[in-house]
């Protein structure tokens, strides 16, 4: 059990925050006290901005020596209430927003070292200032901060060909729950020093510590691309079709989504300035883009050609190549704006689950058949990163006034019955978006009782008085 911080407490962080790292100001906090969704809310005694990772390390200790628990927050940009504090208001919201610069560039390493306020952006821009690129991006990328996304161990669309956050991270610092620092910034390649701390902390959603400062892995910036729609059969036929990509293209494909027609009717509908790229409709699509370095083959061309062979094959029905920047831009719109659409259609329960790419296409096809059946007046949208086996497999509420009471009540029995699917298949409930609040009590209802133990095992040594982020990960108990 943790306390609610005291007046002394509270006092003293007031001091050494001053008034732009400390508020108690009810219309300050409001904004930060409920999710990216709107579905969680919570209160909090005070809302702390420190600026530096000596004043996290002060706040940790005060609060440890208390037991006084700390939320924290980059963007508030999760997907899952994982950034959100319980409705008690006793613990303390500690938002790393403040800890914004860019610390170092080296294109020596191909390495970034940033604070954990820094948004997704702006690293974007850093790495784009020395020719080389940070290869990770996401919907949120305006305001997602890197603490965060490591955190969460963040996915997106490009981690077909390298990878999540956890690929992606050289070194970290983080402040630990009894208010000491791991400083592991380096950015070793190689580094053998027994139990890889820094990989405990990335997908840790903020329950093993804060983590304030991330260097992070950058590539060679881009010199061509190449992206193109194209129309297929079925799942099977669009994995059919990336590994033909693949073989004939390598690690030139970098996004391969996965988008169905009911996925594509939602944004023809309700997104304006949206318009199908193909003639006719298809019952699938995928987004394929690849990419070249400076003074390589053209990706555009390279895509072009390999996509010709796969028509001429068989292997896909219809195919459009993006003639220019803009025209690219607008396929990609049809994917992000994918949220958004079902968005304007109604209530949806949202799914980010993985099963292995090879059972995939057979798992989007015979779940959604599943679900539809077992809860008459659903309609599933399964769509996403079908190279890496995740997708984001939506449930739309039936039709009728109440859809958002029936995502609160009815719809838990859908979740139920989706997790057990993935479980059955060999998969996991989150992909990409962390546990948070919303999957805990899943997560401890499918999960293996060792994978539990030696979770809550960790959790125990390292932050035995459950200060750092309760609630999430692990189901109130």
């Amino acid at each position: 059990m943790t306390n609610p911080p005291s007046g002394a407490l509270l006092r003293e962080l007031e001091s050494l925050l001053g008034a732009r790292g400390f508020t108690r100001v009810a219309d300050d906090m409001a904004p930060w006290l409920s999710d990216w969704r709107g579905r969680y809310h919570g209160a909090a005694a005070a809302l702390l901005s420190p600026a530096s990772t000596g004043e996290v390390a002060e706040i940790v200790r005060r609060c440890a020596d208390e037991g006084v628990a700390l939320v924290p927050q980059g963007g508030n940009s999760s997907m899952v209430g994982g950034a959100t504090p319980d409705a008690t208001g006793a613990s303390l919201l500690l938002s790393l927003r403040r800890m914004n610069r860019i610390r170092s560039l080296s294109a020596d390493d191909n390495a970034l070292v940033a604070e954990a306020g820094a948004i997704l952006t702006h690293v974007h821009e850093a790495a784009a200032s020395i020719g080389r690129r940070f290869p990770l991006t996401l919907g949120a990328k305006g305001s997602a901060t890197v603490g965060g996304l490591a955190s969460t161990n963040a996915g997106g669309t490009q981690v077909l060909r390298f990878g999540p956050m956890r690929a992606l991270v050289l070194g970290i610092e983080a402040v630990l729950p009894d208010g000491s620092v791991l400083d592991a910034l380096a950015p070793l390649r190689k580094d053998n020093r027994g139990y890889d701390l820094k990989q405990l902390l990335v997908g840790a959603e903020g329950t093993l510590g804060v983590v304030t400062a991330v260097t992070l892995r950058l590539v060679p910036a881009v010199g061509s691309r190449g992206v193109a729609w194209v129309g297929v059969e079925s799942p099977s036929a669009a994995l059919a079709l990336l590994r033909r990509l693949e073989e004939r293209l390598g690690e030139t494909v970098e996004s391969f989504e996965l988008v169905p027609a009911n996925a594509l009717d939602l944004v023809l509908r309700h997104v304006p300035g949206t318009r199908a790229p193909l003639a006719a409709p298809q019952p699938w699509n995928v987004l394929v883009e690849a990419t070249a370095p400076r003074d390589a083959a053209d990706a555009g061309e390279s895509l072009a050609s390999a996509l010709g062979e796969a028509l001429e094959a068989g292997a896909a029905a219809d195919a459009v190549i993006a003639a220019s920047e803009a025209q690219a831009e607008a396929f990609w719109k049809l994917r992000e704006t994918i949220a958004e659409g079902e968005r304007a259609a109604g209530p949806a329960l949202k799914h980010d689950i993985s099963v292995p790419v090879s059972a995939m296409p057979a798992f989007v096809e015979s779940a959604a058949a599943a679900v539809e059946s077992r809860f008459p007046g659903t309609r599933v949208v399964a769509f996403g990163h079908l190279g890496d086996g995740n997708i984001h497999f939506n449930v739309q509420a039936p039709p009728g006034p109440n859809g958002a009471g029936w995502v609160e009540g009815p719809g838990e029995a859908v979740s139920s019955f989706v997790y057990d699917l993935v479980v059955a298949a060999g998969g996991s409930i989150s992909a990409e978006h962390g546990i948070g609040r919303m999957k805990a009590a899943q997560l401890a209802r499918t999960e293996g009782e060792a994978r539990m133990a030696a979770l809550r095992a960790i959790k125990q040594a390292l932050d035995p008085k459950g200060i750092m982020n309760p609630g999430k990960l692990f189901a109130a108990t």
